[in-house]
């Protein structure tokens, strides 16, 4: 192997590193705060979202190659999908509207 062609994986020990701290600060915030607990399970479901998000452009390059644009958009409209999805069932089961009254 030459020296030019070896390249130190910096994107891979800046992921682990931004991973590790997301996971140790979810742990802080859930065991050494006074948050209720809906707080906390709302600033661990972020940390979640930041560390998956970290990890998809880190570890994984969803950016790399020539559908780095595409899969990136396909990804945001799965999420917006799944979202709407959740949150519309959500809605409809909690209005009173699935029922028949």
């Amino acid at each position: 192997m030459s020296a030019q062609s070896y390249r130190f994986p910096w994107n891979h020990l800046i992921g682990f590193v931004l991973s590790v701290l997301f996971t140790l600060l979810a742990v802080f915030v859930a065991f050494n705060t006074d948050f209720s607990s809906t707080v906390v399970l709302w600033i661990i479901g972020i940390f979640a979202v930041f560390q998956a998000i970290i990890q998809l452009f880190m570890f994984m390059h969803v950016t790399e190659g020539q559908e780095g644009l595409l899969n990136i958009i396909n990804m945001f409209n799965s999420a917006v999908l799944a979202l709407i999805i959740v949150f519309g069932t959500i809605w409809v089961l909690t209005s009173g509207h699935a029922g028949g009254h």
